[in-house]
């Protein structure tokens, strides 16, 4: 393959990929992926993505405008795709056939898709029909737009988030519980993105108690100005519950939105009331069969805002995947509400290491992103 090819392979899957990123608030629980069809002459032929599950894929929108660009449509294009194209009929076709049936003569495709009913399948319909396939071109940066379909695929249980807004002293309320608000409106603005691009927010009795939240999407503070769909794709919320204790007169399960409690007591479902039963472990609720409970439901990522001790368990557990901090320049004192509970270590070597990834201003406040070390948790 020449240097030439090489470049423009880049250069049109760096496209397919800002593409995709505008699905990336309504894709659930597919995954978000974005195409571009060029011409033998390396012109833009036809472009789209993914927007909504049961609605047409990222292929079916490029093919269609290829078609309206010329007579013969994508006859002898090349089809750039962030993920395999799709080998298996759901509730729309495969889009590996659409290609085939398009008669493109080449498709680079950036990554496999780790779905069982897909991973490799569709490859092999291309490369049947004598299709030349080269796959593995910016695998990395289009894996990254879905991290939540990636691992629920390969481990059954999504993609945890947990979102603390911290002092500099590392507290997240005073002593009396007040802490509205620590951080700052852009801080706020961040996570109602992170809210919209998530299949759930997760949270606990506690948080409920306290603050009575509703964890939806707020629009007018999120400001989504490249949402494509008319109306907000609100989350579900799951509150973690282990003996339903908690009062149904909370906002969160009066406001016509989805919300599930997260319980090992056993409980008739009904319309105004959902349950989500979990075993329990050591006297608490087990975390890693919530995960798995969630990832059966299809719920790709979670967010999760909760007080200090589901904070700490989800980390203790190794359940988290990505830490994030809203760090404020604020000194709430010693007697205020640390960031997470955890056990009295004894040694370094029972703490929790963590990576930093990203580290910016939002606002007047840090955004700290970290990763936790897997091997320093329980999990």
């Amino acid at each position: 393959m020449n240097h030439d090819t090489v470049k423009n392979d880049y250069f049109w899957m760096a496209k397919a990929i800002q593409l995709a990123q505008q699905g990336r608030f309504t894709t659930s629980p597919n995954p978000r992926v974005g195409c571009v069809i060029v011409d033998e002459n390396n012109q833009l032929l036809g472009q789209g993505y993914h927007i909504q599950a049961g609605t047409p894929h990222a292929e079916v929108h490029a093919l269609r405008q290829a078609t309206n660009a010329r007579p013969q449509g994508a006859k002898g294009a090349t089809a750039y795709v962030t993920l395999e194209p799709c080998s298996h009929f759901g509730r729309t076709p495969p889009c590996a056939i659409a290609l085939v049936e398009a008669k493109v003569a080449r498709v680079v495709i950036a990554m496999t898709d780790p779905n069982p009913n897909v991973c490799g399948k569709g490859i092999n319909i291309l490369q049947e029909a004598g299709i030349e396939v080269v796959s593995d071109v910016m695998a990395a940066e289009a894996a990254a737009l879905n991290p939540g379909f990636i691992k629920r695929m390969l481990t059954g249980k999504p993609f945890v988030r947990v979102k603390l807004g911290i002092s500099l002293d590392g507290k997240i309320a005073l002593q009396n519980g007040i802490s509205q608000w620590i951080t700052g409106p852009e801080a706020r603005r961040d996570v109602q993105r992170y809210r919209a691009q998530s299949c759930v927010v997760l949270t606990g009795s506690g948080t409920v108690k306290a603050d009575d939240p509703s964890l939806l999407v707020r629009e007018k503070e999120a400001q989504f100005e490249d949402y494509p769909l008319e109306h907000i794709r609100q989350p579900a919320r799951v509150v973690v519950d282990g003996k339903s204790k908690l009062s149904r007169n909370y906002t969160l399960f009066n406001d016509g939105n989805t919300t599930l409690t997260a319980t090992s007591q056993s409980h008739p479902d009904t319309a105004t009331q959902h349950y989500l039963s979990v075993d329990e472990k050591d006297g608490k609720l087990n975390l890693h069969s919530l995960m798995s409970a969630l990832g059966d439901k299809q719920y790709n990522e979670v967010w999760v805002e909760a007080g200090p001790g589901l904070a700490g368990a989800l980390l203790q557990e190794g359940l988290v995947d990505e830490l994030i901090c809203y760090q404020a320049p604020k000194l709430l004192g010693d007697k205020g509400i640390s960031m997470v509970n955890f056990p009295a270590f004894t040694s370094l070597d029972e703490c929790i290491s963590l990576s930093l990834i990203e580290n910016r201003q939002v606002g007047n406040d840090i955004k700290l992103i970290f990763r936790p070390d897997v091997s320093s948790t329980r999990g």
